[in-house]
């Protein structure tokens, strides 16, 4: 049979059940008996020793994690902690199970037959449940903080190998539901399970590559912004020591995040921001919408309007502060609040932001409303990287947890990086600067691949179907961390 590339390929005996060893498409039109085969009965089920493994591209993520040297570091922030398996070597085991698609302790008995997760994590069993369980209960505030560090100092690597010329961090919490026992875990701000208590921890996010700079797990009923001056000043001081003030740092944060401390350390250390600002009646912003007669063309529907902000209660502290009008077709709570409308205007959306930067309308605009690319980011980490899994009821063995899963995250992301990301267009938004995969395609695509383990010539080889596509990936990703 011919292929596009006009070559006879070897179709094992010429079977009409046989593949090429193409994904060409053929010139000539198969018939459809050869398209088809008949399946009579079931097939046997048997387990039996073998030498397999269902995640090949463990290997790859190997070689990255050893490039790193990711082992030595674990190794020396979990110092303080102690385990006949070795807390380095706990932590990929855990990180595994994010890897793999797992997202419990529990399904670590189901990976321990698999010659490539154990050999990923150094071991030549994998511990139980229990054993995992105890050794996350070992954390307390202060073995926690050198797995902070070691997570931050991972990331501004990577930051600093990608030469940018700005960071752009987005600053805010998420809720994680937990069960009624759970240390620390409170009801609070959680708008569609009112009743569930909950941890609220508080993020930063890197916008150009989706790293989590820094997590700092908190009760669930604290405010969006409790502990955030110290967040941002340890933030900015890693930063500041790293880069110095050759990479400008800019902070989105939402209403939550407007207070006077926050405004004045950003302003001392000489930082951007852009932070939305609430209608609320202690601030003039609804009197200065109404009497504008003028709004700034924007974007398609949204008309912008500046002024000048002075906010007696902080000691007159001044602002530029930018509102805006969004004309919707309906009326939402937005618009019905400020009730500054007649029926043949419409209806308007209104939103307000006070910033440093600068920038003009339009694009400030665009600027903030890049600030949502971030929840893309705390889905992806709930769902593939088990954020949203509550392991035990101790507090500090969960934020190591929540730790371990950051860090996960971040390696993948670190790993892309270095291998398969490709710059997209600069965007105004701000958002992601590389096209990164989903964790969820990359299980798919990289890991999730059936191997065997064989020994050729005294070594150890990893042999998998052949597949061209696969192949191509495998050969991109060896070679460039190789280069």
């Amino acid at each position: 049979m011919l292929n596009q590339k006009g070559l006879q390929w070897d179709l094992k005996g010429k079977h009409a059940h046989a593949f090429p060893l193409t994904l060409e498409a053929p010139l000539m039109r198969l018939s459809v008996a050869s398209l088809r085969r008949v399946v009579k009965g079931d097939l046997t089920i048997q387990f039996v020793p073998q030498a397999l493994t269902s995640y090949g591209g463990l290997e790859l993520l190997q070689r990255y994690v050893r490039q790193i040297d990711v082992v030595a570091r674990l190794r020396q922030a979990f110092a303080g902690l102690r385990s006949d398996y070795g807390s380095a070597r706990l932590a990929l085991v855990v990180m595994a199970l994010f890897y793999v698609g797992a997202r419990r302790l529990e399904h670590l008995r189901y990976l321990g037959s698999d010659p490539l997760v154990t050999r990923f994590c150094g071991l030549a069993r994998l511990p139980t449940r229990r054993t995992v369980a105890n050794w996350l209960r070992q954390f307390t505030q202060e073995t926690l903080a050198p797995l902070v560090a070691l997570n931050r100092d991972l990331v501004t690597e990577a930051l600093a190998r990608l030469k940018l010329a700005r960071l752009t961090i987005d600053v805010d919490g998420s809720v994680i539901r937990t069960g009624s026992t759970v240390r620390w875990a409170f009801r609070g701000f959680n708008p569609h399970h009112r009743k569930d208590p909950s941890y609220y921890p508080l993020f930063a996010h890197v916008a150009q590559t989706g790293h989590i700079l820094q997590v700092k797990n908190r009760p669930g009923n604290v405010h969006d912004s409790k502990q955030a001056v110290p967040f941002l000043r340890e933030i900015i001081d890693d930063l500041r020591g790293r880069f110095g003030r050759r990479v400008a740092l800019e902070f989105r944060m939402d209403a939550a995040f407007f207070q006077q401390g926050i405004f004045r350390l950003l302003t001392a250390r000489e930082c951007f921001y852009a932070i939305k600002v609430g209608y609320w009646s202690w601030l003039p912003l609804k009197q200065v919408a109404a009497a504008c007669r003028r709004w700034a063309p924007v974007a398609p529907g949204v008309g912008g309007h500046e002024t000048e902000l002075v906010i007696p209660q902080w000691n007159d502290l001044r602002l530029r502060v930018v509102l805006y009008r969004k004309h919707v077709g309906h009326e939402t709570r937005k618009n019905f609040q400020l009730d500054l409308f007649t029926p043949d205007d419409g209806h308007y959306e209104y939103s307000a932001v006070a910033t440093n930067l600068p920038l003009g309308l339009p694009a400030l605009w665009a600027f903030a409303c890049g600030r949502g690319a971030q929840e893309k980011t705390f889905a992806e980490l709930k769902g593939e990287f088990a954020l949203d899994v509550v392991p035990t009821k101790h507090y500090a063995a969960n934020s190591a947890w929540q730790q371990l899963s950051i860090l996960a995250h971040n390696l993948i992301r670190s790993f892309q990086l270095e291998t398969l990301a490709t710059p997209k267009a600069r965007s105004r938004k701000r958002t992601y600067g590389y096209l990164f995969r989903s964790m969820r395609t990359l299980r798919f695509l990289l890991i999730a691949r059936a191997g065997r383990f064989t020994r050729i010539d005294g070594r150890q080889v990893l042999r998998l179907t052949r597949n061209p596509a696969t192949e191509r990936l495998y050969d991109q990703i060896a070679h460039r961390l190789a280069a």
